[in-house]
């Protein structure tokens, strides 16, 4: 399984206070790493939603925003770097239905090594504090060793007349400040640079690119490219890939250099988010698929059959999950049996029907737990964790607290693409059918809902404020003990 060498690139919802217009600082943070002659820096990109801010008119009629922003990088609870500045909105004519966003690109020199990063937004035409976020970071460019730099999604690229802070090796490139990706966006733009290829030992190698499913690390080859590169100092990768037809669900952009032999010398992924519910299966791919003597055809009955790739939702990759929406109803026997087939031998080519069975014991098990008189285990949340997952390393489970609702910490030491103490918060807000939503988890592509303690204590306690995000300690309450320390 492939793994992530860094997470440089990440994108955050951060909200301030309300005020008494009931406007929440709404804005979008992503960033990456670079290096350069004079040393590695680091490129935040900023868009701030206008419909969010405090607009005032000035001398000239028009109307303008202002964000303070404090950004400051520390090891050891030192201030190693910071930026301190104002962002001020363009001018409009009007703030009734203002729906831009502002965009700000910022870079800061920093060495190698690991930092706390912070950033806190205010608007400075509210009284309410700003709201701190923060996120550990690394940075590692070796001298002379085959590296990429972070990967920057790019809206738009022109070559470059003059040079400006949006200006990196002769393009001007405007920054796309999101790692999700709407049924609007039909392309992905990207950026990146690789560093010290020429020291490989080798005078060309192959540049690759391509997107894989987040889950289970499977290629989709038709998001895949490849070409040959002589190698540089500076290697630049500037491309596109049309995502028009990928299919809604969590994934990785992948970018590999490999030497001459085809072996791997550095890599770089990016996690992102895509939605697009109109994309289709290509059904001559399934008909295509052989299944002679294969134990999917001995599967004759259609019902079982169903029931069979059902199951498999939890571990689908986008298309798949979408065949099953959408095909599976009107799909014929032999197809059904054909996607059966494809599905497994995509995860084991040697052994498809070894994957399966292993896959249908686990099927059984989280029947036998999390099942419940509604829903099949694989349909709950906590079946879907687990089949997806496996089982936690730790278990923590508090049905009987008395503020909170029955809830469960599941904690993971690592999880795929080398996510490390990974924990998944379940409750049980019913209190009847004991099925247990996901509230919370700090897994990447899962729900991050940092009001998640409130939420479990809505049994007898609400807050209205969305900046609010603990609760007040009450007797025999231990969510906070069991998620800094499961047992």
């Amino acid at each position: 399984m492939k793994k992530i060498v860094i997470a440089l690139f990440l994108v955050t919802t951060l909200l301030s206070g309300t005020t008494t217009q009931a406007r929440n600082l709404w804005a979008f943070l992503t960033w990456s790493t670079f290096n350069s002659p004079e040393g590695p820096y680091i490129e935040t990109y900023l868009s701030v939603a206008g419909n969010s801010v405090i607009y005032t008119r000035k001398d000239n009629g028009k109307y303008q925003a202002t964000v303070n922003i404090l950004m400051t990088f520390k090891q050891d609870n030192a201030i190693k770097a910071f930026n301190k500045y104002e962002l001020t909105s363009p001018e409009i004519d009007d703030t009734v239905n203002n729906n831009i966003f502002f965009v700000d690109q910022q870079r800061i020199a920093i060495p190698n090594g690991s930092y706390d990063f912070e950033i806190q937004l205010a608007d400075k035409n509210k009284t309410t504090a700003a709201v701190p976020y923060n996120q550990s970071i690394t940075i590692d460019f070796p001298k002379d060793k085959p590296v990429f730099s972070g990967i920057e999604l790019v809206k738009s690229f022109t070559k470059s007349s003059t040079p400006t802070k949006l200006t990196k090796c002769g393009y001007d490139l405007e920054p796309y400040t999101y790692t999700f990706f709407p049924e609007t966006q039909s392309k992905m733009i990207f950026y990146c640079e690789l560093y010290n290829m020429d020291k490989a030992g080798d005078d060309k190698f192959l540049l690759s690119y391509y997107i894989e499913s987040f889950e289970n690390n499977l290629k989709q080859n038709q998001y895949s490219r490849i070409r040959k590169e002589v190698s540089k100092g500076i290697n630049v990768v500037l491309s596109e890939i049309s995502i028009e037809n990928l299919a809604s669900g969590n994934y990785n952009l992948v970018i590999e250099a490999r030497n001459q032999k085809n072996e791997i010398v550095t890599t770089k992924k990016l996690f992102f988010q895509r939605m697009n519910p109109k994309a289709v299966v290509a059904i001559s791919d399934i008909q295509s698929t052989e299944i002679a003597n294969t134990f999917s055809e001995k599967i004759t009955n259609r019902d079982t059959l169903k029931e069979y790739i059902n199951s498999t939702y939890p571990v689908a990759t986008g298309l798949e999950k979408s065949f099953i929406r959408e095909s599976l109803k009107k799909a014929d026997l032999k197809m059904m049996q054909q996607f059966f087939y494809s599905f497994w031998a995509q995860r084991d080519a040697n052994n498809p029907e070894k994957a399966w069975n292993f896959y249908k014991s686990q099927i059984y098990k989280v029947q036998v737990n999390f099942g419940t008189p509604v829903k099949k285990g694989y349909q709950t949340d906590r079946g879907r964790v687990y089949l997806e997952y496996g089982p936690p390393n730790t278990r923590v489970t508090q049905y009987n607290e008395p503020s909170n609702y029955p809830y469960e910490i599941w904690q993971y030491y690592t999880l795929n693409n080398n996510q490390r103490n990974r924990k998944f918060v379940f409750y049980s807000p019913d209190m009847v059918t004991s099925d247990f939503f996901l509230l919370h988890s700090d897994a990447t592509g899962e729900i991050n809902n940092q009001r998640w303690k409130i939420d479990l204590r809505n049994r007898i306690y609400t807050s209205q404020d969305l900046q609010d995000t603990q609760v007040i300690e009450s007797w025999g309450n231990m969510q906070e003990d069991y998620w800094d320390l499961p047992n």
